[in-house]
Parts: structure tokens; sequence; C-alpha cells
């Protein structure tokens, strides 16, 4: 049983935004999970099934990340992560491009935390500022205006805070647990963008700087990208990042648009990927598995940031409501600069980092010298 990440785990955690823990499940629980999900017709809503939460709770990864971390509720819901083998479709995805033409098996890449209302399978017409407001007109909760109880398809609102100044929501870490082979590339894995994590930071940095909005529809970072092919894509990374990790070896969309090739994050049944909050992500196409892909998704947040809040191991927001209702905090408690300062300063909730992370300030400084 693990119980802690080594010396050079940690530094893999610090310099690309996570670090695979092979073997961090033991066969009991993986094969629980797979009979919970094999003998039911729609998996996709067994996400509270103790078969599958103890995945973290009754596994090692709890004592791993509590001493990288910290503590976080045990986790009473999850992300059941099953995608089918399929092939290249004709689909807008939510960056508004055909799913075929995207390359690295689909990848979109994206910070968690935005909302995401259905992307229109039409290529829309009329004003940028018409094709805005009838996209967030198209949500769960109808045409509410401009508003932070406009609240997307994932649940997710608008934004966090009633002044509008917080865009995404935010937690501390994920946990990816891989459940079937996904050792092989095109398998439907999750994807990360190495690195990244260090560049997300400073880029809410330097929003908070500028007008202290941050995350969709602050400063550098517009909600549509009304240049993609529907004319409705949803800008799941600012440019000011998206551009660091794009190079002359970059495929490109059919537009010559080039795209930021991620890391495909290669797992055997038990392994667990744990990654920053901060780092750009997505599921890909399972285009050579044999097999549905099955990956169990959480999200903890440090409990430190709100001791008197329950955060539940699924949500992405967890300064509102699962489904977007404004919660209740004691007098002199800003839930939301509490999240910009976490945002900002991304190391401050990860405790058993703070020695590594000292280490590499040190470093980077002399190397300046």
């Amino acid at each position: 049983m693990h119980g802690k990440l080594t010396a050079e785990q940690k530094q893999s955690l610090y310099d690309d935004g996570y670090v695979i823990v092979k073997g961090a499940v033991e066969d009991r629980l993986v094969d629980a999970a797979l009979d919970c999900i094999n003998n039911t017709e729609r998996p996709n809503i067994l996400g509270t099934d103790p078969s599958l939460t103890n995945l973290v709770n009754a596994s090692s990864i709890t004592p791993v990340v509590h001493d990288v971390m910290g503590y976080f509720d045990p986790p009473k819901v999850c992300q059941v992560g099953i995608r089918p083998v399929g092939k290249p479709s004709d689909r807008f995805n939510n960056l508004g491009y055909r799913e075929r033409d995207m390359p690295y098996f689909a990848s979109e890449s994206h910070v968690d935390g935005s909302m995401t209302i259905a992307v229109p399978q039409e290529v829309q017409t009329g004003t940028d500022d018409e094709i805005y407001r009838r996209y967030i007109a198209s949500g769960p909760n109808g045409d509410l205006g401009r508003s932070p109880d406009v609240i997307g398809h994932n649940m997710v609102p608008m934004f966090q805070d009633p002044d509008m100044t917080l865009g995404l929501g935010s937690f501390t870490a994920f946990v990816f647990v891989c459940l079937n082979d996904q050792s092989v590339e095109g398998r439907g894995q999750t994807s990360l963008l190495r690195g990244s994590h260090h560049e997300v930071e400073g880029f809410f940095r330097w929003q908070r700087d500028t007008n202290n909005r941050l995350g969709v529809e602050g400063p550098g970072w517009p909600r549509l990208n009304h240049d993609a092919p529907n004319r409705c894509g949803l800008v799941y990374l600012p440019e000011a990042v998206r551009d660091k990790f794009v190079d002359g070896d970059s495929e490109s969309t059919p537009d010559g648009k080039k795209w930021p090739r991620p890391t495909q994050i290669l797992m055997e049944p038990g392994d667990a990927c744990i990654a920053m909050y901060h780092i750009p992500h997505s599921g890909t196409r399972n285009e050579f598995g044999t097999e549905s892909r099955k990956s169990i998704i959480f999200r903890l947040r440090n409990k430190k940031r709100q001791p008197d809040k329950m955060v539940n191991g699924v949500t992405d927001h967890p300064d509102r409501g699962q489904r977007g209702e404004w919660l209740e905090f004691e007098s002199g408690n800003n839930p939301w600069e509490r999240s910009k300062y976490a945002m900002c300063n991304m190391w401050h909730e990860w405790h058993g980092m703070h020695d590594t992370v000292a280490k590499n300030k040190t470093v980077n400084a002399n190397a300046t010298v």
C-alpha cells in the first residue's frame, strides 16, 4: 500500500502538474467498481455507489492525498467516465469544430469550472453579440440575460459570485482512477497539457492584477470564439496560455489553427493520476479500444478553504450548490476572494508540497543570477 509520494514523485507533480501512482487501488476495489458499472444499463448515474467512491475512500489514495495536499471531505459522489469505442464524428464539439477535425483524438483541453451550455450543431448567424446572447439564453434556466443565475447544462454557474467577477469554479486536486487498460494511446484516456499549470496560475495573477476579474469573461478570456466553424465555440483556454504550448510541430484543424499537443495519460487498472486543479485536461476519443474506456474522476478541495462546507467529490464549483444554488457564508467570509487567492497561489493548499516548491524557487532564483 502506498502512503506517501516520494521526493521524485513530488518533483514530477511540481514540474508536470500531475503524477501517476501505479497500483494505487487494490484489485478487489477495482473489481467491485467494474461489477457495479457492468451490472447496469446506465452506468453514468451510479456516481454515488460506495463501490465507486471507495476507489478513494477505501484505497491508498486517501493517505497519499492527505500527505501531499491535506484533508478533504471523503467523496460521496464521483464522475463515472465511460467512453464507448467510436470513430470520428461530424458533430460540432464544445470548441465549435467538427469532432473529426480535431487533432490528438479530439482532445479539448480546458480548465475545469467553466459553464458549458450545449454548443449549437448549426452554423450560427447574426452579430457576435446576438450569438452570445442566444447562447447564454439556451441553458436550463432560460433567458436571464448576462447573470450569475445562468446555469450550464453541466450545472456550473456562468459566474460564481453576484458581482460577476469570477467566471470559474475551483477546487484543489483531481484524482483520475483507471479501471481498464488505457496503456495505449487512442483508448479514450484523459489527456493533460503537461506543465501548463504554471502558465495558468500566471494568467490568473495577471487577471487579478488587471481588474480582479478571474476566469472566463475576465481580461484576455472571452467566452466564445466566433471564428470557429460553427461561430459559437467555447474558449476553453485563454490564448495567452494556449499559445505557450503551440510550436511548429503542433497539429492543425482545417482552418489552419494550431493546437497544443497534450500528453495522453497511459494507465492500467488500479493506477491513479493525481493532478492539479490548474492543469488543462480533456477526455479523448476511444478510437482504438476494444471496450469502453472506464475511468472514475474525483474533484477534491482542501478542507481548510471552507471548513464548514462539504465538498461532495464531483463538483467543480463548490462555492455554489451542485445545481448552482446560492450558499450561505458567515459574515466576513468571502468565498470568491478565497477562491481567487487559491487560483493565484496554486501551491497554497498543497501542504505536503511546500518544501518541494521552496526548493524549486531557490533553484530558479539561483539560475537567474
